[in-house]
């Protein structure tokens, strides 16, 4: 496999992985689709702090990681839309008696947009942290990845 594609995967996976986290953390705390800005900052600042503090980040590599969080709340609010319900979006799609396929297929384009649209952001704040790191600090990302994010599990 070529190394842009090992790369560009890595990426692609290392964004799903840190978007799925804060999806759930924030929903977890009340920071989901209602979250005002102040709080979304404020979970956002709370990630990097407990990332810093476990891969021990200096201030240029803690500025690379908070622009990295902000791009990723950039991409999860253009995947939400205009909608701020996302739940009552699907449950429309069966609320008739046939499947609403012509919006299904609006909303996977819509959405498909928004990732294609805001992909490049993301991948290269990732690339731009990443590489910021010392081979230690890279080597505790991998060693977090092959735990599938167990860093905060408790036992």
């Amino acid at each position: 496999m070529k190394p842009w594609i090992k790369r560009t995967l890595f990426g692609l996976f290392g964004v799903s992985l840190l978007v799925g986290g804060l999806t759930a953390c924030g929903h977890r705390h009340g920071y989901g689709a209602n979250a005002t800005p102040e709080q979304a900052a404020e979970f956002r600042s709370k990630m990097v702090d407990r990332v810093s503090s476990k891969l021990d980040l200096d201030a240029a590599q803690k500025q690379k990681l908070t622009v990295l969080g902000d791009k990723l709340h950039e991409q999860r609010l253009a995947m939400m839309g205009a909608s701020k319900d996302p739940r009552a979006d699907l449950k429309a799609l069966v609320a008739g008696d046939k499947f609403d396929k012509t919006r299904a297929q609006a909303l996977v384009t819509e959405k498909t947009a928004a990732v294609t649209g805001k992909s490049p952001e993301v991948i290269a704040a990732l690339a731009d942290f990443y590489d910021s790191l010392n081979p230690a600090q890279q080597q505790k990302v991998r060693e977090f990845m092959d735990k599938r994010g167990r860093w905060y599990n408790r036992g």
